[in-house]
């Protein structure tokens, strides 16, 4: 009888936030048909700084690009003294760890490549042998005894030919290498996820810190507004003006105040932590990441787990094809008994051999499909590409336009609208303008640092679908030079000290607006 060994070789791959080792991939046992599938290439990061250039899988990004593998640990077990929870998470990389630790969406990936394991492993099992008792010819008178012919026992195995159990695992083993990549590509979208609803969140938070200035800026303006007035300096029109304004944006900044609750609670429920709802986050808008739209594209079309996956699925259709070629290859069914007849007391033995003959059923159907299956997996790797390449596009386009606008108002709109507050401010103090000259350079002031927030807001955002994409590891990366923040919100307008008018008292002004800065 010829003996198969099974020879399997099991690669492991230990992800944050999974509950177990995963193996990444199988080795097939044979060769020829079934070739162990390399370690799939670390994850890239890839910026527009001017990091050294590491390779990755022998190929190297442009020369602005930085490539670096992405740091996977072994999860502390729950109860252990490094299993600490968080209970109330306020920092990026607090939500971070506690989406790749807890997230269902990765427990169930990790489920899935179990599963997958044991399809490999059923895959490569023997048939088990038949065991038999056959009494035959009971009650012949022939015999003295009546006990006819006795076969116990009768064994009966199958051999497997054709190479069929090590093809069947071969394709087993590309499904466990795509459950992998279905775990690595799961965990950087719930990263991805997370950092773009944290920023949401803070984008939020920072809007509703800069109305809460403007707000205040506007009930001083308007109070000192009806001070003017009272002194006849500017018309009723023009305090309804101040009022009306004042009233908007404290209409906005109760509407930014009911959405961070909601913000919040989006945030908890990407991590998989819905009950776990911050009080607030801690963030900062420097050092946003500068990407390169090539080089960006061509990382994740080489490194994405989905353009990986599709690659390994044409692997594993091309052993699916050879399994199904295999299959008209007769199996062999040897037998051996011992004999007891009882009729002439004598003690036998029988062996036999059968196999089917493959002369109607050649596996034609089963071979025809798996090659259309074959040509379907070929077009699903440029299918998956160019899905991939339209998401970098999209994102791109987003972080591009927004970190545009939010460094034209950094760096232009902001210091000018300043400029002109403060010579207006100057100019008033001098008499040469109006009062509301002044609001209106103070609210282009407020108004250009809102759109700032909102701008640098969606830039993050986007950076953070591109860091998922590009599954970044570290993001963002702290640079030597943070950029600037926008300048702070301008200091309250006062008052001028009216002079009074012949035969009236003294104008009363509040004590906090009666000089100026």
């Amino acid at each position: 009888m010829r003996v198969f060994n099974v020879r399997t070789a099991w690669r492991a791959v230990v992800c944050t936030g999974g509950a177990t080792a995963l193996a990444v991939g199988c080795a097939s046992p044979d060769r020829d048909d079934a070739r162990q599938l390399a370690r799939p290439p670390a994850p890239a990061k890839v910026t527009g700084r001017s990091s050294p250039v590491t390779p990755a899988a022998g190929r190297t990004q442009p020369g602005h690009t930085g490539v670096q593998q992405a740091a996977f640990r072994d999860p502390a077990p729950s109860g252990t003294p490094g299993a600490t929870a968080l209970s109330s998470p306020s920092a990026l990389d607090d939500f971070v760890r506690l989406a790749v630790e807890q997230n269902p969406r990765l427990s169930k990936a990790n489920l899935a490549i179990d599963a997958a394991r044991g399809r490999h492993l059923q895959a490569g099992l023997y048939p088990n042998p038949d065991v038999a008792v056959n009494w035959d010819e009971l009650g012949d008178r022939s015999s003295p005894d009546r006990l006819g012919i006795l076969t116990a026992p009768r064994v009966s195995q199958t051999i497997v030919t054709g190479r069929k159990l090590t093809l069947a695992q071969a394709v087993a083993a590309r499904e466990v290498d795509q459950a992998a990549l279905e775990l690595l590509g799961e965990r950087f979208a719930v990263v991805g996820s997370v950092r773009g609803a944290f920023y949401e969140a803070f984008t939020l938070q920072q809007r509703a810190e800069i109305l809460a200035e403007v707000v205040k800026l506007a009930e001083d303006a308007a109070a000192v507004g009806k001070t003017l007035l009272d002194n006849k300096q500017i018309a009723r029109l023009d305090l309804i003006q101040l009022e009306v304004e004042r009233e908007r944006f404290r209409a906005e900044l109760q509407s930014v105040r009911r959405e961070l609750p909601g913000a919040y609670r989006r945030l908890a429920a990407v991590v998989g932590q819905n009950g776990l709802i911050p009080a607030a986050v801690k963030a900062t808008f420097d050092n946003l990441p500068n990407y390169d739209p090539e080089a960006t594209r061509q990382a994740v079309l080489e490194y994405h787990p989905q353009a990986r996956s599709a690659r390994v699925g044409v692997e594993r259709a091309q052993a699916a094809v050879r399994r199904a070629e295999v299959e008209p290859i007769p199996n062999l069914t040897v037998s051996a008994g011992y004999i007891r007849q009882f009729e002439n007391r004598s003690h036998d033995g029988a062996v036999g051999v059968s196999l089917p003959v493959p002369l109607w059923n050649r596996n034609q159907g089963n071979i025809r499909a798996a090659r259309a299956e074959l040509g379907m997996a070929i077009q699903n790797v440029g299918q998956t590409e160019n899905e991939l390449a339209a998401r970098v596009a999209a994102a791109y386009q987003a972080y591009a336009a927004a970190r545009e606008r939010a460094e034209a108002y950094r760096k232009e709109l902001i210091p000018r609208a300043e400029e002109t507050y403060q010579l207006s401010l100057t100019a008033f103090k001098g008499g040469q303008f109006e009062y509301l000259r002044v609001i209106q350079a103070q609210r282009a002031v407020a108004e250009a640092r809102l759109e700032y927030n909102r701008s640098i807001g969606e830039a993050w955002k986007s950076a953070a679908e591109l860091s998922g994409l590009l599954m970044e590891e570290l993001w963002p990366v702290p640079i030597s030079a943070p950029a600037p923040a926008p300048a702070s919100a301008p200091a309250p307008i006062p008052a001028p000290a009216a002079p009074p008018k012949p035969g009236a008292g003294p104008v009363v002004l509040p004590s906090d607006v009666s000089k100026f800065p």
